[in-house]
C-alpha cells in the first residue's frame, strides 16, 4: 500500500493553475527557500499519511475540474506515490501541473522520478528566489522558475490568459488558509491578519 505524506488537500481552486483544479500539497522539503512562503511544509514528519488509492478515489468524485495540481514542500521527494496519482489522474482525462524546487534536468537523472515525469502536463521548475522575486508570470514567484509543457495540453497561452491571484479560505475554525501566488505578508497586513507560528 503505497501512502502520501500530505500537508493540505484542497479540493476546487482556481488559482494554482489553469481552470478549477484539485490541489495536493505533499509534506516535506529539503530546498527550504530563503524567503518561502510554504514553512510549514517543510518538515517531512508532518502532515498526514493518506493512502493514494483513497486519494485517486477522491480525484474520481470531483465534478468540474480540469485538472490536479501538485506542490508542496516538494512534490519529487515522494515521487513514487505521486507517480501512481499522476498515472491515474492522466486516465481520467484531467490535466497535471507540478511544481519543483529542483531542476527538470537533475530530474530526469534519476529512474524513481519517471513516471511523475511521463504524466505531467506542465512543470514549473526551480527554486524560489527572493533576491529575483517576480510576481508577473502566472503561478511564479521569482524570475528564475522556468514553465516546461511536457505535453500539449497547456500551452505559451496561459501567459495572456491568466494572472496571480490569492484565495483566502476560512476554516470552520476561524482559521485562515491562504494559496495562490502574491505577497502573503503584504495582503495579511492589509487585512489585518496574524500570523500563526507553528
Amino acid at each position: 500500500m503505497v501512502k502520501l505524506r500530505v500537508f493540505k488537500i484542497l479540493k476546487r481552486t482556481k488559482v494554482e493553475g489553469p481552470e478549477t483544479r484539485y490541489c495536493i500539497w505533499v509534506q516535506g522539503c529539503s530546498h527550504r527557500c530563503k524567503g518561502c512562503q510554504a514553512t510549514h511544509t517543510w518538515p517531512h514528519a508532518g502532515g498526514e499519511l493518506i493512502d493514494v488509492n483513497k486519494i485517486i478515489e477522491d480525484i474520481k468524485s470531483q465534478n468540474g475540474i480540469e485538472g490536479v495540481t501538485f506542490l508542496g514542500g516538494e512534490p519529487f521527494e515522494q515521487a513514487e506515490a505521486l507517480g501512481e496519482i499522476a498515472e491515474q489522474v492522466k486516465k481520467m482525462g484531467l490535466g497535471i501541473l507540478c511544481f519543483t524546487g529542483g531542476y527538470i534536468e537533475n530530474l530526469c537523472k534519476d529512474p524513481i522520478n519517471k513516471k511523475l515525469l511521463d504524466n505531467i502536463d506542465l512543470l514549473i521548475d526551480g527554486p524560489f528566489q527572493i533576491e529575483n522575486i517576480d510576481y508577473s508570470r502566472p503561478w511564479c514567484g521569482s524570475s528564475n522558475q522556468r514553465y516546461h509543457f511536457l505535453t500539449n495540453r497547456y500551452s505559451e497561452e496561459i501567459f495572456s490568459k491568466y494572472n496571480n491571484k490569492v484565495e483566502v479560505n476560512i476554516n470552520k475554525d476561524g482559521t485562515v488558509f491562504m494559496n495562490g501566488m502574491g505577497n502573503f505578508d503584504e495582503i495579511m497586513r492589509k487585512v489585518d491578519l496574524v500570523k500563526l507560528k507553528k
